[in-house]
């Protein structure tokens, strides 16, 4: 996969993707006290497998439930895929701990660094995860909007839910710059038309879906310094 050297045009805007670019899914299952015995990452890598499954299949079949059915019904697949044992009780103390997710540990710095350019979130998430989320991160005042795919009813990567940035933020999407650490989601961004930062904090290779990001950092904090000619 190859990226652009410098990027294409000036950005108006940031959009972030949330769940696994802003805040740390797998933080959830370690840190909720839940008292579940076996492989808690094993569960959390299965968790997010079978939550991003069941978007893409409802997406699919145009049989829309919101993000938090989505994410409970994953959580029951991922118990019995994996035979761990769990009670209604521990279920519903991992779902709300969704709520309050931690957030990466470059976020804060990342958006601090950008105080005169409009930043906003692009996510699966119910509206009352989203919120939840920011609020519980004291983020309220980074983000301009908090965009919901429950507004178009259906899951990211589809072109409706793109279509959400430019018609919220109303600027035109070849001048957004849309960050996510999915590289399926980057991806979908790109082949809808936004200019694209991949954050690779893996290092991992990168899966290459046919529309490469327009460029790639490690860290959400090097965002500033490689648009700040382009940002206006």
């Amino acid at each position: 996969m190859t990226t652009h050297p410098i990027m294409p045009a000036r950005i108006r805007a940031l959009l972030f993707d949330a769940y696994g670019t802003l805040f740390d899914v797998h933080s959830i299952v370690p840190s909720s006290g839940h008292g579940i015995t076996g492989d808690l990452e094993e569960l959390s890598q299965v968790w997010r497998q079978k939550q991003l499954e069941i978007t893409w299949l409802r997406a699919l079949m145009e049989r829309y439930e919101d993000f938090w059915s989505v994410t409970e019904a994953a959580l029951r697949c991922a118990v019995r895929q994996l035979s761990i044992d769990v009670t209604g009780p521990q279920i519903n103390v991992l779902m709300q701990a969704y709520l309050a997710p931690t957030t990466f540990v470059d976020v804060s710095t990342a958006l601090e660094a950008f105080n005169e350019i409009p930043l906003a979130i692009l996510s699966n998430g119910s509206p009352r995860m989203l919120e939840s989320a920011v609020r519980s991160n004291g983020l309220e005042s980074n983000f301009t909007e908090i965009i919901s795919v429950d507004r178009v009813k259906t899951y990211k990567p589809s072109p409706k839910v793109y279509a959400l940035g430019p018609e919220v933020l109303r600027i035109p999407v070849g001048e957004i710059l849309f960050v996510s650490s999915n590289s399926w989601d980057a991806a979908g961004a790109k082949a809808f038309g936004y200019q694209v930062c991949l954050c690779n904090r893996s290092g991992k290779e990168i899966d290459d879906w046919g529309f490469a990001p327009d460029f790639v950092v490690s860290r959400l904090h090097q965002i500033a310094k490689r648009i700040q000619n382009f940002a206006l």
